[in-house]
């Protein structure tokens, strides 16, 4: 059935006047299909004298390398901070110009930003916006504030793990205990991995999700329970590791809403499950890779220039934070790499801001986070007592061994509470917290220095007293010589929310050989202990062990490994 342009004008005014969304009205003779961009403007939360807002644009003409969004105010408001785009304030002119970080407008492209501001009066939304002085279609997304900050007498805590029990998968708990000296770990809780969209109803006889919640509620008995999964799917996932590629590819963005995001929020919403604690540990290994794998650096992959060009990363992780946030009872924890992959000056900030981006995109906001967690597939030790980054040897900084190469960290938890800190200045709430996994970062067993190293010069002195025996800090996939790091614990250190077991130990991180599945993951010359390195881990062997399945398979030599090599040891 056609409908006239006054018909469909009349519609949308209809569902303006219903939803308190303001759209522009469109220039006679064009039809919605030729606005060359969009701008959803949205207060996100608001009080006597000021609001905070997110403003994203999505650009239908012509790719941009830099750009320019203006409007003015009607009132007295006066933008006094912002993120992702320099802001400047001349009367009631507003101009966000692009960071250099997010400089590239594609067409089809969004781009998010926000700010502070003060008012007073009224805080009507601007009537018009322009990019680069082209005038935009506006949508204000409702005129009121749409995620305010969690209500502390509603059902979600400071921390989650205070005072809670966290669910054991029976699966995972009867894989371990069926391993000689498995027992002693069996009943230690682990993340549940949503790897693909099938995980969530069960998959290769695995449990559902459905199926861990109902066994999670009767664990939980009259008590406090947290469950632990792992939201990971995004389109062209892991764009530098072959060994976790995903099922979508990288313009699959609509099926990772409809098919994986949407059914798992539908599930988590159930009120049957209203009083369970929720983490979501939010795709792993991803928002980083936008940061250190791109353009000309040395370490960058085309699958990686793939997904910055097309934002379905900070997209995916922006819808998944949103629709995920909604439910109250629900923690996102955004994945926030490792020290040895962002601990770098030029890594550091700008994966904070990356992921601040992303966070509000896709109608998330800063509410949507209750904290980062760092070190999950990953191996690095969770304090080096044997040195430290202000240490010298011979004239020599710490930072300048082989070992550190300049990096501002050694270990995990001075990372963690660190990008904390970081976190906080590019714009997320200060209550957030941090989850640093430990499930193979001990270095135990005999191979563990007891001291520091001779103080010949720095890099003996580093390389004899360091616990992370890696061959070098950017190895990752199933490591020789890792062990069991400390046991789950909420509350272990200041600004941490608790150390955690999301990777289960035991469950391969790549296969050591190409393996056909229809699981859609590749090989990864880094789980091939043959390897001799690329420029992501400086040209160093891959440490890794031989013999090993298919990422996420059971593989009982690593498991016992990591028992073996416990730290603190098991008893």
């Amino acid at each position: 059935m056609t409908r006239t342009r006054t018909a469909m004008l009349a519609a949308l005014a209809l569902v303006a006047g219903a939803s308190g969304t303001a759209l522009a009205a469109v220039p006679d003779g064009v039809g919605t299909a030729a606005v060359p961009c969009t701008v959803d403007y949205k207060v996100q939360n608001q009080w006597d004298t000021g609001f905070t807002a997110a403003v994203t644009v999505t650009n239908q003409g012509a790719a941009k390398s830099n750009w320019s969004v203006k409007w003015s105010y009607a009132g007295n408001q006066k933008v006094t901070s912002g993120w992702n785009a320099k802001l400047s304030q001349s009367g009631a002119a507003v101009t966000a110009a692009n960071e250099s970080y997010n400089g590239t407008l594609g067409t089809g492209g969004s781009v998010s930003f926000g700010f502070q501001a003060s008012y007073s009066g009224t805080n009507a939304i601007p009537a018009t916006f322009t990019l680069d002085g082209v005038t935009c279609n506006v949508d204000d997304g409702g005129s009121g504030p749409t995620d305010p900050p969690p209500d502390p007498t509603g059902p979600r805590v400071d921390n989650p793990y205070s005072g809670a029990k966290v669910y054991v998968n029976p699966q995972w708990s009867a894989n371990a205990a069926a391993e000689p000296g498995g027992s002693r770990v069996a009943n230690q809780p682990t993340g549940v991995w949503l790897d693909r969209i099938a995980a969530v109803n069960g998959a290769n006889g695995k449990m559902g999700l459905r199926a861990h919640l109902d066994e999670a509620l009767r664990q939980k008995g009259s008590g406090e329970l947290v469950v632990q999964l792992v939201i990971y799917n995004l389109p062209g996932r892991d764009c530098s590791a072959l060994a976790s590629n995903g099922e979508l590819g990288p313009t699959e963005i609509g099926r990772y809403k409809t098919e994986y995001i949407d059914p798992i929020a539908a599930i988590l919403a159930d009120p049957k499950y209203r009083s369970l604690r929720i983490v979501n540990a939010i795709e792993i290994d991803s928002l980083p890779n936008l940061v250190t794998n791109t353009g000309s650096r040395p370490t960058a992959t085309p699958q990686c220039d793939v997904m910055k060009a097309n934002g379905n990363y900070q997209r995916g992780v922006g819808y998944a934070l949103n629709k995920l946030g909604d439910v109250p009872n629900v923690y996102n924890y955004i994945d926030a790499g490792h020290h040895g992959w962002i601990g770098w000056d030029d890594n550091f900030a700008p994966s904070a801001a990356l992921m601040k981006e992303a966070a509000t995109t896709e109608g998330a906001t800063v509410n949507d986070v209750h904290g980062f967690i760092t070190n999950t597939a990953n191996f690095s030790a969770l304090k080096e007592n044997n040195f430290s980054i202000n240490d010298t040897v011979g004239g020599k900084s710490v930072r300048e061994s082989k070992w550190v190469d300049w990096n501002r960290y050694t270990d995990e938890l001075s990372f963690a509470q660190a990008f904390r800190n970081q976190a906080v200045t590019a714009g997320f709430n200060t209550g957030v917290g941090m989850l640093i996994d430990t499930s193979r970062n001990g270095w135990g067993g005999s191979a563990r220095p007891t001291g520091p190293g001779a103080t010949t010069n720095v890099d003996t002195y580093v390389e004899g007293g360091r616990y992370d025996r890696r061959f070098h800090v950017g190895n990752w996939c199933n490591q020789s010589g890792a062990g069991l790091g400390e046991r789950p614990q909420a509350n272990p250190a200041t600004g941490i929310d608790a150390y955690v077991w999301m990777k289960p130990p035991g469950e391969s991180d790549g296969a050591s050989k190409e393996i056909p599945n229809d699981e859609g993951k590749g090989f990864d010359r880094m789980c091939d202990p043959t390897y001799t390195g690329n420029p992501r881990n400086n040209y160093n062997m891959s440490g890794a062990l031989p013999n090993a399945p298919l990422s996420g398979h059971w593989f009982s030599a690593q498991f016992q490994q990591l028992m073996q090599n416990a730290y603190p040891p098991l008893s």
